[in-house]
């Protein structure tokens, strides 16, 4: 498991599917700017800002996001040709899968990292008031383990695309409406305890000094849980289906009769 974890790391220089990442992590900064210039007299300070950049996060951007990228770099193998010839050694479909999803998630920690880094310097640059180094440090946790706990609400979705030739289109459209679902499910708060996407929120505690705002840490991590074995089960039960290309029929040709 080892070897094939350093196996997709190296991988991964090659993908430049993982700079488009990179850029969503920037849109989702970047949209919430642009609602700071909304005159609806909102006080914007630093903690502010960051909340409503992990809500972006959590409701448009990430879950699509990290569903687009898992899935291009498990449907590269197939893409690529290269199936076949990783299945003839002794490793099962499953494990080859494992070992692709544990990358994904230290590449979710990734784009944590490089969102609250965006974050900061978005806040830097608006002038915002309330940074410290403490403040600094909250946000980077907060993003960053919410990306990952994102990213573990989102591996069903992940683990059923893999099993259809090509899909990591659809899974990523079913993640962006799996976690825009998130946002009226935090509407109610027994809800929003067990939504996965919402339950991301409670394990980072976001929002937790607003008395209206009571998470049940217990029930978010049940729901994690949950995601996490149904995302096993579609793992075991997966297979490698090898894409098999249609032979191209030679079209007979007519000999002309007579002279």
């Amino acid at each position: 498991m080892v070897r094939m974890v350093k196996t997709e790391i190296w991988k991964l220089k090659r993908y430049h599917m993982i700079w488009a990442g990179v850029f969503l992590m920037l849109l989702s900064v970047v949209l919430t700017i642009f609602s700071t210039t909304a005159k609806d007299g909102t006080v914007w300070t630093f903690s502010h800002f960051a909340e409503q950049v992990i809500k972006n996060n959590v409701t448009t951007i990430f879950p699509m996001c990290i569903a687009l990228i898992a899935g291009y770099i498990i449907a590269r193998e197939g893409k690529d040709d290269t199936l076949k010839s990783i299945l003839t050694i002794p490793v099962s479909y499953s494990s080859l899968l494992w070992g692709k999803l544990f990358v994904c998630a230290l590449l979710s920690v990734f784009l944590g990292l490089v969102s609250a880094t965006f974050t900061v310097i978005a806040v830097l640059v608006m002038g915002f008031p309330g940074i410290s180094p403490a403040a600094i440090w909250q946000t980077f946790i907060q993003i960053t383990f919410n990306c990952l706990f994102l990213y573990i609400a989102v591996m069903p979705v992940i683990a059923f695309a893999a099993r259809i030739p090509n899909g990591h289109m659809t899974g990523a459209i079913i993640a962006f409406v799996y976690g825009y679902g998130g946002m009226f499910a935090s509407g109610n708060m027994t809800l929003a305890n067990i939504y996965p996407v919402a339950a991301s929120l409670g394990l980072i505690s976001y929002r937790s000094y607003d008395a209206a705002v009571h998470w049940n840490v217990f029930l978010c991590l049940l729901s994690m849980i949950a995601v996490l074995a149904i995302s096993a089960a579609f793992v075991f039960t997966a297979k490698g289906n090898v894409p098999v290309r249609a032979a191209k029929k030679h079209k007979k040709t007519i000999t002309k009769k007579g002279w």
